[in-house]
Parts: C-alpha cells; structure tokens; sequence
C-alpha cells in the first residue's frame, strides 16, 4: 500500500508544516510526501497518485479546501482512498465524527490502518463537493472572508465579522432567485440556500442534524427573504439543525438535485470554495469516495 501526504504549507497557523512533518518522521511506515505550492496543486498530485493504479492511500494535510482538490483528484478510482489530517483552520467536515475529531485524525498510525468506507459526493456545476454548498447571504459572508483575510493585521476572526458586518447590515440577507427543488418552485427574494451531504459548515453551523455522507440523499434547505431581526432570531435555530420547527420560514427537501438561478451573479461556496454564476445545478454525483479513518471513529453518533 502506497501512502501519499499532500501537504499545503499555508494552511493553519504558523509552525503547523513543521509539527506535521515531525509526526512525519517517525512514522512506522513507508511514505511519501508532497507539497502544494498553489491552487489546483493538491488536486493534481491526488490525479496523478490515483491514476497509476496502484492501492494508494492519500492524506490531505491541510483545511476544508485541500481536502475538496484532493477529492476533485482522487474520486472515481477505486484504488485511491481520502482522508484529511487537521492541519487547517476549518476542517468542517471532520466534525462529523464528534468533538475528539483533530486528535482522531492526527494519530497517523491508526489513520493509516483504519477501515475505509465508500460515501457520497456532491456535483456542483461540474465541480464535486463532500461536506456542504450554500448560496446565500452565508456564502457571500465566506467569500467576503477571503477577501478581508489578506488585510495586514486582521486575524480571521476580525475578517469574518466584517464580512458578517457588510453583508448582513450593509448589503442586505436576501437576493433574488429562482429554486427548483423537489415540489418546490420558489422565485423571489431568498436569503439562503444549503445543500448537506455532511452536517457541519461556517466553522460549526449544523442546518440539517441527520444528514449522513454515505445515504444516498442531500439534505437541502432554503430560507426566503424574511426581516432582520427574523433573521437575527432564527440563525440560531438553523445553526442547531432545528429547521423541522420552522416550516413556515425555512422549507426543506431530502432528494438529489436541487437547482437555482438569477439575473444577477450568484455566489456559491462548496466545501469552503467560492464559485460564481448565473445559474447552478446541485445533484447527487455518479462518483463515489473511498474515505478513510481510525478504527472505532464514526460519523454514525449525530453530536
């Protein structure tokens, strides 16, 4: 079995590359490693791993983002198994299997060994996705996080409340869109759309508490245009996962696709990476994920 470390250096905080690569070194086993030095890198390294044919097992060592590229890479090939170490700052999907999920994950030995299990991925437009896409005053609050993080000085909390800040009191929550969902056909102001196939995203918001990876369904949630202190009041509630109390202001369907559209560029954000158009299909995608982790971990326990 060949085992594959792709590590991004710029995820996490400053001195993590070198903890990680200490760990590294006194590994029991045979391993490669390999580093990112961009966008699009991690995604590639995992192609080119899997696509040799050999039995291979690939660590994303990094956040949310380099385990969406190395699972854009790997999926499909059936040789190629996923997992991530927690060596980002988000690491959302994880948190699936319950609050030990960074020490789980980072005991190399046992994540090496570890069973492996076959789970649903998401189609965005082409693009694939394993945790969670949202299109809404969320996703426009992600991407604007981005944007404020390169500002000298401002840690990444200060970026998220000013993104927050702007968007919710500046710009306003809700933007017109189309949405086609199950029975639904919605067309007017709509605040936010989110699509599950894991339970965690926004660094701890859980909008759908029984979603499960490997079920099949994507869990799919959207919130019409409602007044500011409506939604100051009801975020809380979404982020327990307590939309089944809310029907009348948040609408939900379990299936496998979901679309939306507008005049205006829509902001989506899958897995933690912005994309932007007019339109987007969300569906429950033909590949398949091998992902693996310690033996005794699950996703099973909803936290």
């Amino acid at each position: 079995m060949r085992h594959l470390f792709i590590i991004n250096p710029a995820a996490g905080r400053r001195g993590s590359t070198a903890r990680l690569e200490r760990l590294l070194d006194n590994l029991s086993f045979p391993h490669e490693r390999a580093y990112t030095s961009g966008e699009g890198d991690a995604c590639r390294l995992a192609h080119q791993a899997a696509a040799r044919g050999e039995p291979v097992r690939i660590y994303a060592c990094g956040g949310d983002g380099t385990l969406n590229e190395v699972i854009n890479g790997a999926a499909g090939f059936p040789n190629a198994a996923v997992t991530c170490v927690p060596k980002g700052t988000g690491n959302d999907f994880l948190k699936l299997f319950g609050p030990q999920w960074r020490v789980l994950f980072y005991d190399l030995e046992a994540l090496a060994v570890g069973p492996q299990t076959a789970i649903d991925l998401m189609d965005c437009n082409g693009k694939l996705g394993v945790d969670v896409v949202c299109a809404g005053v969320d996703a426009r609050i992600a991407a604007g996080v981005h944007r404020y993080k390169n500002i000298p000085l401002l840690s990444g909390k200060g970026a998220y409340i000013l993104s927050l800040a702007e968007n919710i009191f500046l710009k306003g929550i809700a933007r017109p869109m189309e949405v086609h969902m199950g029975a639904l056909d919605w067309k007017g102001e709509t605040a936010i759309v989110c699509i599950c196939n894991g339970r965690y995203y926004g660094g701890g918001f859980m909008p759908v508490a029984e979603a499960m990876p490997d079920d099949g369904v994507l869990d799919m949630l959207v919130v019409p245009k409602v007044s500011l202190f409506t939604f100051l009041r009801l975020v809380g509630k979404y982020a327990k996962g307590l939309y089944r109390n809310y029907p009348q202001l948040i609408y939900a369907f379990h299936g496998q696709e979901i679309s939306y559209a507008s005049q205006e560029e829509i902001v989506t954000v899958v897995d933690g990476e912005v994309m932007r158009d007019r339109q987007f299909t969300v569906r429950l995608a033909e590949k398949k994920l091998n992902f693996f982790y310690p033996e005794g971990a699950s996703w099973l326990q909803r936290n």
